[in-house]
């Protein structure tokens, strides 16, 4: 290609975007990565080409690495001392990375970058890209997707160029004849970068990548001079080209006919990309939108290693335990998030959808698959083996949000006819789906942070009313009568520092337990800011505990499980003659809710009247801080830790 240089801005803090750079450019030219954005002015006459890779974040603001860069330039585009031709001769191309469920910010950076640079008259050699992390509305089905289709228009692009460029530079003018190849050539029409360049501020104005080339009007493409009065005609087609008979409109160059694809048919959750990143995580995924995973507890307990924090409060057996989720997808994107980012997000379901039926049955075999790899593996008690294969318990707390799966309540019933128990996780953002449950073991609700903006800021929620929804979804909790559970996380230097506000919020869901864990941190990331330092010590958390116990009259804190970082504060409704009764008595349970289905949802239970006498082991100031006698406690010679475990 007869370009000079192709410099490449990375302006994302998405993790996933460096592979999208090498896939991109190193089989077609050399690569510049550039960090000093004060060169940006040397790009203008050394043939170069930039190309900006751009995502959105938070409320439509840049990411981290790229604030700076924004802001100057959002600053040059208004400032009199730059001049508006101050980056005449770049060229340039933007691909933004956004979601579309954030309504009202998709791709705002990636907009706001592309006006910037062509108000201080930038030529955008092709239309801004937009990459949507939202399968659902995504033009191609997936980001990945997006970026391989515009990857092709831009490769495309770039030949043109580089032709357009020899034809200009080696045209032969013979002496005298007063004529000249490549001035005829030009004076027949414009040249690739012009059109294109007259094609981009029509573009501009609309502000939109959703349509291509072909959906201007042929004043704009046959390279003739549009007048002034004619742009609001032109507008006006460009905009009514957008919907048609109500259906979304697709255009494309299918021998210059306009496309129109229905739209009403719906994707599948785990897309391609999805499916790859989340195998290699040690996800066994199901159908289209389920995932089962062995926790790191579950093999430990195997080995007779010592269960989780769940057998200490509540009496799990950590090797029958299965950990799945009927749905990945999620309303939050929490900044603690130890699942990588990779799932989908979404506020409501609109994917296609498998029966509660065939989760359950793969989720079984998949998990009883995985148990059966640790046999004759050294160290693996037989007997713990063979109960492992039965499974007792189920966490709904893998990834995703599973109360937004639409059979929630089918599935909850097979998993009791089958007699496994439920520990349902709910983020408190679907207070409706909350009250239309249908009686659980223990029903979760993630409770993150004690305000409004450090809510916002912890767990960067999808919903514009999280708040609302969020406060809506503590009272439904308070109005359901089995085992509710309230789970704080505390992330330091983020949310230790509201014990009023989390006191206030106790009391309006009034919650059985309350559930206190320090965060854990899962390794650097470019999706998350966390780093060691916010991860606070377990004499932090204690703390932290003992000061919310105290402003807390009916509430005590009952049990420690100091290898998860994580207390138990307990209703003392649950303490009868000076003893703790936190555990559960899964074979009544099942007795309880057998009878509530067969009466039609007539007989209702409470939670006291499936409890169990917690052990002393299991009890806040025991010496054994909360590790089982039973077991023997494993001390690992490296640092290296599974941090998988719900």
């Amino acid at each position: 290609l007869f370009l000079k240089s192709l410099s490449f801005y990375l302006l994302s803090g998405r993790p996933t975007s460096p592979l999208y750079i090498i896939e991109f450019l190193c089989s077609v030219v050399s690569l510049i990565l550039l960090v000093c954005f004060d060169l940006l002015a040397v790009q203008c006459s050394n043939k170069s080409v930039c190309v900006f890779l751009v995502a959105t974040y938070t409320d439509g603001q840049p990411t981290e690495n790229a604030e700076w860069f924004c802001k100057w330039l959002e600053e040059a585009s208004t400032d009199f001392r730059y001049g508006k031709t101050y980056l005449r001769g770049l060229r340039y191309a933007v691909f933004g990375l956004g979601n579309s469920v954030y309504v009202g910010h998709y791709n705002t950076v990636g907009k706001d970058v592309d006006k910037w640079l062509w108000m201080l008259s930038g030529m955008r050699i092709l239309t801004r890209g937009e990459g949507d992390c939202n399968v659902t509305k995504s033009r191609n089905g997936s980001v990945q997707a997006d970026f391989q289709a515009w990857k092709v228009k831009f490769l495309s692009r770039l030949q043109d160029l580089a032709k357009g460029e020899k034809k200009s530079s080696t045209g032969s003018c013979k002496s005298g004849s007063g004529s000249c190849k490549s001035r005829t050539k030009r004076s027949q029409g414009q040249s690739e970068e012009e059109k294109a360049a007259l094609h981009d501020n029509f573009e501009l104005v609309e502000s939109s990548s959703d349509e291509e080339e072909s959906a201007l009007p042929e004043e704009s493409q046959s390279g003739s001079v549009v007048d002034v009065e004619d742009l609001g005609r032109i507008m006006n087609s460009v905009r009514k080209a957008k919907v048609r008979d109500g259906q979304m409109v697709k255009l494309s160059k299918v021998n210059g006919v306009k496309k129109i694809e229905n739209e009403g048919e719906r994707r599948e959750m785990i897309t391609p990309a999805l499916r790859e990143a989340l195998t290699k995580q040690g996800y066994k995924l199901i159908g289209s939108h389920s995932g089962v995973k062995l926790c790191r507890w579950t093999k430990s307990m195997l080995r007779g290693r010592g269960g989780c924090y769940k057998h200490t409060f509540y009496g799990i057996e950590s090797h029958r335990c299965m950990e799945t989720t009927p749905s990945l997808a999620c309303a939050n994107k929490c900044v603690f998030c130890w699942r990588h980012h990779t799932n989908p997000v979404g506020t409501e379901w609109h994917w296609k959808m498998d029966p509660a039926e065939k989760i359950l049955q793969d989720a079984l075999e998949k998990h009883q698959n995985m148990i059966r790899q640790f046999r004759g593996v050294p160290g693996v008690k037989q007997e713990r083996y063979e109960e492992g294969l039965a499974v007792k318990h189920c966490a709904l707390s893998l990834v995703g949000e599973p109360i937004m799966y639409p059979e929630i309540n089918a599935f909850l019933r097979l998993l009791h006819t089958h007699r496994i128990s439920s520990f349902l996780v709910t983020n408190a953002q679907f207070p409706q789906e909350i009250r239309n449950l249908v009686p659980v073991t223990q029903l979760y609700v993630s409770v993150d942070a004690s305000t409004k903006d450090s809510l916002k800021k912890i767990d960067r929620p999808l919903f514009r009313d999280f708040w609302p929804r969020f406060l809506d979804s503590l009272k439904a909790l308070g109005e359901k009568r089995q085992r509710t559970v309230y789970r704080l996380t505390l992330v330091k230097a983020w949310n230790v520092e509201e014990l009023q506000a989390y006191s206030d919020l106790i009391a309006l869901g009034q919650p059985d337990f309350i559930e206190v864990k320090g965060v854990t941190y899962c390794g650097e990331s470019s999706a998350s800011s966390l780093t060691m330092a916010n991860v606070p010590w377990h004499q932090e958390v204690v703390a932290f505990v003992q000061q919310l116990a105290d402003m807390l009259p009916q509430y005590e804190i009952a049990c420690e499980h100091e290898h998860s970082n994580c207390l138990l504060i307990a209703h003392t409704k649950f303490k009868v003659d000076g003893e703790w009764w936190t555990w559960i008595d899964y074979e009544r349970f099942q007795e309880l809710v057998e009878a509530h289905e067969r009466s039609g949802g007539q007989r209702s239970f409470s939670a006291l009247d499936y409890t169990a006498r917690t052990p002393g082991w299991a009890l806040f100031g025991a010496h054994e801080q909360g590790f089982d006698p039973a077991d023997t406690r494993f001390q690992r010679r490296n640092k290296t830790k599974d941090i998988s475990g719900c």
